[in-house]
């Protein structure tokens, strides 16, 4: 079996036994992401790349790999990171990972959301800092979610399980969009339609859960920003650049909004210098689908497009282009 596999970055065994079934494998031996030179070089003559999201896979990466590339397998559910209509030009399918990862995500989200509002990561720098206390009633009061407003931006799968847990948690739900969302998951959830600015003013919290695209870059703002509550927090768990990070740190450090919480950055692994000065700010290195199951099923489920494409067959997660 002659086909080449490049996988960009190291994956879980089971995925790799999937793609062994398909071609020749190589894994990419580096901890790092790939410098741009480096991944040319590592995808040539490819028939299939298995990427990850800081791999930017493009129509330079395509001329590198040569023309028997058939397939990019993105391990992620964005693919902000794929020139998606300059391969499927050429006949490349590009794929991703939706589904597996909802639930992690969720959970990842709303443990931000507990920690910036209940300022669980401000407690534990005290303690290790050996800093003294005693409790008494006002001691490091945070903020409950019981009767406030979730509005979520971008009612997909992820967005429509956080809505679940922040219905557990008796908060009510709005949410913005491009379109609205299904009759039937409006009514499971409760959950309020707004224009992108209503939700803003009316949002006790806004969580963002929609793609990295030129209309959702910077998507919150000094503007979006200056529309939200003062006692609002911002969740961000989709892609860094949807928010201005500096702007963002601004409108903290001013008391125009009172938290944030965030897992993803505007220009990761560095994070804005200003945020991690401020104790009202939750921070994770990009931990949503940081699960062992779900980081499995992510790659497997990558790895099964690969082969199914090398196979003759159609994709099973394909991206449109």
């Amino acid at each position: 079996m002659d086909r080449r596999i490049v996988v960009t970055r190291s994956v879980p065994e089971s995925a790799l036994d999937v793609l062994r079934t398909a071609g020749e494998v190589r894994v990419c031996g580096q901890d790092r992401p790939l410098e741009v030179a480096e991944l040319h070089e590592a995808v040539r003559g490819a028939d299939a790349i298995v990427s990850m999201l800081h791999d930017r896979v493009d129509d330079a990466v395509a001329d590198a790999a040569g023309p028997g590339l058939r397939i990019v397998a993105n391990v992620a559910v964005g693919y902000d990171n794929v020139d998606v209509a300059a391969l499927s030009r050429r006949g490349i399918a590009v794929t991703n990972t939706p589904g597996v990862l909802v639930d992690a995500t969720a959970d990842l989200a709303f443990g931000l959301l507990l920690s910036v509002t209940r300022r669980l990561g401000e407690g534990e720098r005290l303690l290790r800092a050996r800093q003294p206390w005693s409790f008494h009633l006002g001691f490091m009061l945070g903020t409950g979610l019981q009767g406030k407003t979730l509005g979520i931006v971008g009612l997909g799968e992820i967005g429509q399980a956080v809505a679940r847990r922040a219905r557990a948690f008796g908060m009510r739900i709005a949410y913005t969009g491009r379109r609205r969302a299904a009759a039937e998951v409006e009514t499971e959830l409760d959950a309020r339609y707004l224009a992108q600015d209503d939700l803003l003013r009316e949002s006790d919290v806004v969580s963002l859960h929609c793609p990295l695209t030129e209309q959702t870059r910077h998507l919150i703002g000094e503007r979006a920003l200056g529309l939200m509550k003062p006692s609002a927090v911002l969740v961000n768990t989709s892609r860094g650049p949807v928010v201005d990070e500096r702007a963002l740190a601004t409108a903290l450090h001013e008391g125009r909004i009172a938290g944030a919480a965030l897992d993803v950055f505007e220009r990761e692994p560095a994070v804005e210098p200003a945020l991690l000065e401020l104790d009202n700010v939750a921070l994770a290195p990009h931990l949503g689908s940081a699960t062992i199951e779900t980081r499995t099923a992510m790659a497997e489920l990558a790895a099964r497009n690969v082969a199914a494409v090398l196979g003759g067959n159609a994709p099973v997660t394909p991206v449109a282009g």
